[in-house]
């Protein structure tokens, strides 16, 4: 889309379905860095790879050992790595453009979501289990470092002991939402208690506590892609909006200081005290009519926006907000519940998961306005009478006088050095960045040779006999042959297509093309008489 002949006024977030994605059953999503590529989990086990340019299948990875539902997939920073968590109690991480599988590590419980840290070069991810505490997950050695959920555990790790016990004699958890600050040295921990604890994963202590208003249980945790903003989802119905108020790098540091400056409270207190100092509440967001529950809610690309879906089963709605706390657009998808949803990072555009696997992208439907030519074209809303300048029709007029060219002509031009941008370009740039996949063409599916053999033959035969009628009808029948050839190619191909389970894109022939073959037999048919008149002439003459 051409950003010059676009309406600048028009709002920067979704409106319709542009179109949707089908492969298998999906599950989960997850977009890469610069928002070229998009990653789908699906339900048996495999990982498919969109490139979102061109709305085709890149890459399929699939593991033989994993055949249950994948429950998240997340991106490594540069895109090199994709990091799969599955139902089978399992972490895959994956070489994207070799398509092979780098390592797999089977934990004692079900992720249900896990994510790389935003480091150049992740070797340790995090991992939200159904049944235990958050941990940390050392990818290259397979060790695991479970997560406090409460200050008093943070001398053990371990998570609360409760009095009610299920009849096997396990106790109950509540599963707890956690993330990466922006650069990967703080993990933010929501728990069932409704706080936020700030937690030193080197040293597996708890930093900070940030009460969150009404108690509930936090479900969903996010930081913005900027750092900047902190957003929770409670059981309470209501997605919270918190400022980050430390610095995006060094925050121990920060937090060290902070702390230093509370010595004369109780270590509790202490935290609480520190927390307060680390984020600050900054909106609310809640449906007050409906009280629906929200669906995995997140930020726009640039922050400015929120979105949640409805937890509602049998409705595809998504809420958007600006970050005033305005509710600016509810979309409506067909009926179907929602279970995953992503903001592309660049384009106001949605990716949205049914729960019957399909992936609906939803995009803005713009205005275009071609009335603009020049620059300095002024639009009207409705007649005006126009006043010209005193000099508008001078040759030379005063005010457009020619200036002398300050462009060094000789000097050369530098058409290989490629500019970063200033929003995705970083200081630990260590490898260059994934954006695009090599596109692995599919042959065309190889046509019947027994129709062309036996089409052959008969013209070979047909033009060894002597008479004007057979060379004019083995010329006529090649013709024909070549004029039927593209629906008999059609039907062959489109029925070997039935067997072959990736998608292609099936097409019709236009009515052109058949008004034009009817008109070649037609002709072919025409010329075929007066062959056939004098040949049977030159027998009577010669009875």
């Amino acid at each position: 889309m051409n950003s010059t002949i676009i309406d600048p006024l028009q709002g920067d977030f979704p409106e319709v379905i542009e179109e949707y994605l089908e492969h298998g059953i999906m599950k989960c999503i997850a977009f890469n860095r610069r928002g070229t590529l998009l990653a789908a989990g699906c339900a048996d086990g495999g990982c498919v790879i969109w490139d979102f340019e061109t709305r085709g299948i890149a890459k399929i990875l699939k593991d033989r050992d994993c055949i249950s539902a994948i429950t998240s997939v997340c991106w490594s920073k540069y895109g090199h790595k994709i990091l799969a968590s599955a139902a089978d109690k399992s972490l895959t991480l994956w070489d994207v453009v070799k398509g092979e599988k780098i390592t797999r590590i089977t934990l004692q419980q079900t992720p249900l979501h896990a994510r790389l840290h935003p480091g150049s070069s992740p070797s340790i991810c995090l991992v939200c289990p159904l049944s235990s505490a958050p941990m940390i997950v050392d990818l290259n050695a397979g060790s695991t470092t479970v997560l406090p959920v409460s200050f008093t555990e943070t001398s053990n790790g371990l998570p609360p002991q409760s009095q009610k016990k299920f009849s096997d004699g396990s106790a109950p958890f509540t599963p707890t939402a956690a993330c990466f600050s922006k650069h990967g040295d703080l993990v933010y921990l929501g728990n069932s208690k409704g706080e936020i604890l700030i937690i030193d994963h080197r040293s597996n202590q708890v930093r900070g506590i940030i009460q969150v208003p009404g108690g509930s249980v936090i479900k969903n945790i996010v930081f913005s892609r900027n750092g900047q903003y902190l957003l929770t989802n409670s059981n309470d119905r209501t997605i919270r909006i918190y400022e980050n108020l430390l610095p995006l790098k060094d925050g121990l540091n920060a937090l060290d200081e902070t702390k230093s400056d509370l010595n004369e409270l109780d270590e509790l207190e202490k935290l609480k005290a520190t927390g307060s100092r680390c984020l600050s509440l900054f909106r609310e967001f809640q449906d007050s009519i409906t009280k629906v529950h929200w669906k995995a809610p997140c930020f726009s690309g640039d922050g400015e926006w929120v979105i949640g879906g409805s937890a509602s089963k049998g409705e595809h709605k998504i809420y958007i907000w600006d970050r005033a706390g305005y509710l600016v657009k509810i979309l409506e998808g067909p009926k179907e519940a929602l279970i995953d949803l992503a903001w592309h990072p660049v384009h106001p555009i949605v990716v949205s998961v049914s729960l019957a696997g399909l992936v609906y992208i939803w995009a803005k439907d713009y205005t275009e306005n071609w009335s603009a030519f020049a620059p300095d074209f002024k639009e009207l809303e409705e007649n005006e009478e126009y006043v010209e300048r005193e000099d508008e029709f001078d040759l030379m007029p005063d005010s457009e006088k020619v200036k002398e060219s300050d462009v060094h002509e000789s000097d050369d031009v530098d058409i290989m050095t490629v500019e970063k941008d200033s929003a995705f370009s970083d200081s630990d740039a260590s490898e260059e960045e994934l954006r695009f996949l090599p596109a692995d063409p599919t042959p065309d599916a190889p046509e019947h040779q027994d129709k062309c053999v036996g089409s052959t033959s008969k013209l070979a035969e047909s033009t060894q006999s002597g008479s004007p009628l057979s060379e004019e009808a083995g010329q006529n029948g090649h013709a024909l042959n070549q004029s039927s050839s593209p629906f008999e190619g059609m039907d062959n191909s489109a029925a070997e297509d039935t067997g072959d389970t990736r998608l292609k894109r099936k097409r019709r022939p236009s009515d052109k093309l058949i008004e034009l073959q009817v008109e070649k037999v037609k002709k072919s048919s025409q010329r075929m008489r007066p062959s056939v008149i004098a040949w049977s002439r030159s027998n009577d003459l010669n009875v």
